[in-house]
């Protein structure tokens, strides 16, 4: 048996990576829906209502996001990477798994239709949105967020039918450094003034 000796290393590390790559083959759990429900029902209700529909103007319309983007940034707020009192302190209660039922549950939820409130300032925000400001190298927004409000799952948000006011917010969080978790955010924002941020999100409000 001794020539077949020094095999055995080797044996070992086979199967031991054998075991890893089968680890890793295995498919990735589906989110549950019934937990995600309940933690939308007892730790997410108050601020964005039981299905994460159109509550108040402040708080985002969560229903029909991309999960992944939820996830992204639930998992921000409990590192500290996107700063909000309330939300920090909601984020720090949930685990891994919790975030991605929760996401998945609002996911699954078609968001009802939302409309541009001023009409002086909507032809402004559709040229800002889909053409960009050239002379302040400001992109058009249609470019990561698609023509409709859709955006690209895993990076970019959903926008069309959000809320005017939370979009508003979160553009004038980003161009004054308050929100700190998308430098590419943070370099568009802080191109724009309070009127063009203002139509743009009322633009956006009336995309679906």
């Amino acid at each position: 048996m001794k020539p077949f000796a020094p095999l055995l290393p080797c044996l070992l590390l086979a199967a031991s990576l054998f075991s890893v790559h089968a680890e890793e083959a295995k498919p990735a759990a589906k989110p549950d829906l019934a937990k995600g429900q309940a933690t939308s029902t007892t730790v997410c209700a108050a601020c964005h209502t039981n299905d994460g529909s159109r509550g108040s103007p402040a708080n985002p319309i969560l229903q029909g996001q991309h999960p992944e983007y939820l996830v992204k940034q639930l998992t921000e707020f409990k590192a500290g990477k996107r700063a909000n009192a309330i939300m920090m302190g909601m984020a720090a209660t949930l685990s891994e798994d919790d975030m991605k039922n929760v996401a998945a549950f609002y996911a699954g939820k078609t968001a009802k239709a939302g409309f541009a409130k001023n009409k002086e300032l909507v032809t402004l925000g559709e040229k800002i949105y889909r053409g960009g400001i050239a002379d302040r190298n400001v992109p058009a927004c249609a470019g990561c967020h698609s023509p409709t409000g859709a955006g690209i799952p895993a990076q970019y948000p959903r926008l069309g039918g959000q809320h005017a006011d939370y979009t508003e917010a979160q553009l004038v969080a980003f161009r004054g450094g308050v929100r700190k978790n998308s430098a590419q955010m943070t370099g568009v924002a802080a191109k724009m003034n309070d009127r063009e941020i203002k139509a743009v999100a009322d633009y956006v409000a009336g995309l679906h």
